[in-house]
């Protein structure tokens, strides 16, 4: 009776463990980390990308990762303010540069610097899972099929509520 017990358990950990995961989007996802897969070994995971974050009250963020070997190198920061003078024009109003012995060190700024592997792993765990019955799910890969636009906005919401990246390119070093 305990072999049973035993053999029951190992059976329902085995069942549960090869479950597919339950995210929006899952095939563009799986397309789009086939891509990667593919970019990054011909990249010899050395490559940078660029995000970028626009308010509707008119300042927009842009950064720029480097990576080398899949390590995180350098991150560019500038963020913007648009004038308030009819024009299309911004001024700077702040940027920065980190290298390898400064990476993360303006976490007021901006959150901790990601591979593109680590954006994916939080694509598929966190931005892809959200509740789609309160949340408006997106995934884009406009980047030749690799990761663009990943994350979710709570419904209802009206302002700058989108949570997750935009990147804007990405290329090999």
């Amino acid at each position: 009776m305990k072999n049973l017990h035993l053999l029951t358990i190992a059976l329902l950990l085995l069942v549960t463990a090869c479950k597919k995961e339950n995210i929006a989007k899952q095939s563009e996802y799986d397309a789009s980390y086939k891509a990667w897969i593919s970019f990054k070994n011909s990249s010899k995971n050395s490559y940078s990308y660029t995000t970028t974050f626009g308010s509707w009250v008119g300042f927009g963020v842009t950064i720029k990762v480097a990576v080398s070997n899949g390590k995180v190198v350098s991150r560019d920061y500038i963020k913007v303010q648009s004038r308030n003078d009819g024009t299309n024009n911004a001024d700077t109003v702040k940027a920065w540069h980190e290298d390898a012995a400064t990476i993360n060190s303006h976490p007021n700024d901006a959150a901790n610097a990601l591979t593109i592997d680590d954006i994916y792993l939080k694509a598929r765990t966190e931005w892809l899972k959200a509740d789609a019955a309160t949340n408006d799910i997106i995934f884009e890969a406009k980047n030749h099929g690799l990761i663009s636009d990943c994350g979710y906005v709570p419904r209802n919401c009206a302002d700058d509520c989108f949570r997750g990246i935009s990147i804007t390119a990405i290329t090999a070093l």
